[in-house]
């Protein structure tokens, strides 16, 4: 590692969890990120400040004003533009040292293949149609799935590795026939809400790369911003699950 890192990491490197042999790893992990909105958006920008060293982001919408109110790593000259290209350039601002891949076109085709390039996986999207497919995937090549939600006050989050034995995945926790597709566009959010559940999907993430402390594992964090009130929940593996059984 050179001086410029050790000085730009030096914060982080300093924790003894941490050190400079877990921020090489971190600079040696790949992360893919779906969904660059308002999970997104603060867990790009932690993830990139922290020192990720390759960070794949996709989406395929373009940043319009209403995001503006929570998806704080776009501005209003961004408006019209790529969010995925808005947000490469906050990230590469942030850290010019890590490599950032933009992707528009990811599919139930090539998402196999770019999973197979990371290490976690963050899932920002809000319908369950995508996170199931992204769940098989993860649970298919056996990578970690770091899932936030979010709406109005309310936001939960959890970390999934259905591949193993007793731990559940996605799919165990809301069945493919049994959910509503609640969103933001009928519901509303608070802003603040939606970056507290980002920043948590990135300290899972480093916690899970890392393997530090409390990873959400086969639980689910619930969170009642409006009383500010946190709970966590078992998740049990269902032994009818399609994907992970």
């Amino acid at each position: 590692m050179n001086n410029q890192n050790l000085l730009r990491y030096s914060r982080q490197i300093i924790l003894s969890e941490v050190g400079e042999d877990g921020q090489e790893i971190l600079l040696n992990s790949t992360v893919l990120l779906i969904g660059i909105g308002g999970l997104g958006s603060p867990s790009a920008m932690y993830l990139s400040a922290a020192g990720i060293g390759h960070l794949i982001i996709a989406d395929f919408d373009q940043v319009e004003l209403s995001n503006l109110q929570r998806q704080v790593i776009h501005c209003t000259e961004d408006i019209g533009r790529d969010k995925v290209e808005s947000a490469k350039v906050k990230m590469l601002a942030i850290n010019p040292n890590i490599k950032i891949t933009t992707l528009t076109n990811l599919s139930e085709d090539n998402i196999g293949e770019w999973a197979k390039k990371c290490d976690v996986i963050l899932d920002g999207t809000d319908n369950f149609n995508t996170r199931f497919k992204i769940n098989e995937t993860c649970v298919a090549q056996h990578i970690p799935l770091v899932s936030a939600a979010v709406i109005r006050f309310e936001g939960q989050i959890s970390v999934f590795k259905g591949y193993e034995e007793n731990q559940p995945c996605y799919q165990c926790l809301y069945s493919s026939t049994e959910h509503s597709d609640e969103n933001c566009i009928d519901n509303g959010i608070l802003a603040p809400v939606a970056g507290m559940l980002g920043t948590m999907q990135a300290l899972q993430a480093i916690k899970v790369i890392l393997n530090l402390g409390e990873q959400l594992v086969g639980k689910l964090m619930v969170i009642d911003a409006l009383n500010l009130n946190f709970r966590t929940v078992k998740i049990s593996k269902d032994k009818n699950c399609p994907v992970c059984n």
